[in-house]
């Protein structure tokens, strides 16, 4: 496998980025970052290769980040400041595609942003910093929005009980910053042990997930590249956790043929086209010595498919391949 120095003192170590470029060598043409974050990915394809590299992102904050090493890369960068699934608005005929979803450790060190529930700040996790904010869903959403969202976006098996807390004490007083939201998790949940994740992980996962529209805004991402890429062209993406991993990989499996599933709503396999062709058989999971390096990359999977010649197939639907929906109130 291609050793790529994971050790380089860089801002941001690209997650899975020695399996990705071998999976993908030779690197040419024009290449969408998906999720440019610090760069780490966009700075990589041009290293491998790539021509030029329209970088998206709905944070308007990141691309301030660039400017210290942007000159390196003259005319060969574009930056577009918006949702991805809007991809096929700025780009068409492209080489690749790369995803990198969740949440960036730059936003999570950022206390004013509200996605972490170790500092202390405004309960917010809005990306884009437009919209309504996680304290205004946990404030207004229904008992039993509140529970759906924690077990279906968060796997949270506790999701009743916390949804009852919340409730309870936002009748007294509406919650306001992530530490006040974090102490009534953790007070209706058993004490972590020692190695085990902070009680309130799965709860502000699944609050950044629905606050964010995330699992709308990969779904429809991965059909808006599936819009954009030219024949032979690659589709990567890296997830972080299993409901992610489940859209990318059922996505890949309907769009090349192999979804063999019993749900009523999804039509006969033989009938949707071939848009796709696994490059990677089954998720890569990083190493041991790229976790030692990058706790972020621990729970990382990712998943690599090239493009047909086949011409755009219709969308399907999220319900079709069996992802958790969570309606309205």
């Amino acid at each position: 496998m291609m050793d790529l120095d994971l050790t380089s003192k860089t801002d941001h170590v690209p997650v899975l980025i020695g399996p990705i470029i071998e999976n993908i060598s030779p690197v040419t043409g024009v290449w969408v970052d998906a999720t440019f974050g610090a760069g780490g990915y966009t700075r990589a394809l041009l290293d491998a290769g790539a021509e030029f590299v329209f970088a998206i992102d709905r944070d308007p904050n990141v691309f301030s980040l660039a400017k210290e090493w942007l000159h390196h890369y003259p005319d060969r960068i574009e930056f577009v400041n918006d949702v991805f699934s809007n991809l096929e608005k700025y780009v068409d005929d492209v080489n690749g595609v790369v995803f990198d979803l969740g949440v960036s450790s730059m936003q999570l060190d950022q206390a004013t942003r509200g996605f972490s529930f170790l500092k202390e700040g405004p309960l917010d996790m809005r990306m884009s910093q437009t919209g309504p904010t996680a304290a205004d869903l946990v404030n207004s959403a229904s008992e039993k929005m509140l529970s759906n969202i924690l077990y279906f976006f968060g796997e949270e098996r506790a999701s009743r009980r916390i949804a009852k807390a919340i409730v309870a004490r936002r009748d007294q007083e509406p919650f306001g910053t992530t530490t006040d939201l974090a102490k009534i998790i953790e007070s209706v949940l058993p004490r972590s042990k020692p190695g085990q994740s902070h009680p309130a992980t799965r709860s502000f996962q699944a609050l950044r997930i629905a606050v964010n529209k995330e699992y709308e805004e990969l779904f429809n991402g991965l059909f808006s590249a599936e819009k954009v890429l030219s024949a032979d062209g690659c589709l990567v993406v890296v997830t972080f956790h299993s409901i992610e991993d489940r859209i990318v990989k059922r996505f890949i499996q309907a769009r090349s043929g192999k979804l063999y599933s019993t749900s009523r709503y999804l039509p006969d396999t033989d009938a949707l086209p071939i848009q796709f062709s696994k490059v990677t058989q089954k998720a890569i999971k990083p190493s041991t010595s790229e976790i030692s390096i990058n706790t972020r990359a621990r729970s990382a999977k990712l998943r690599i498919a090239k493009r047909t010649n086949i011409k755009p197939g219709k969308n399907l639907t999220l319900e079709e391949l069996s992802v958790p929906i969570v309606g309205k109130n």
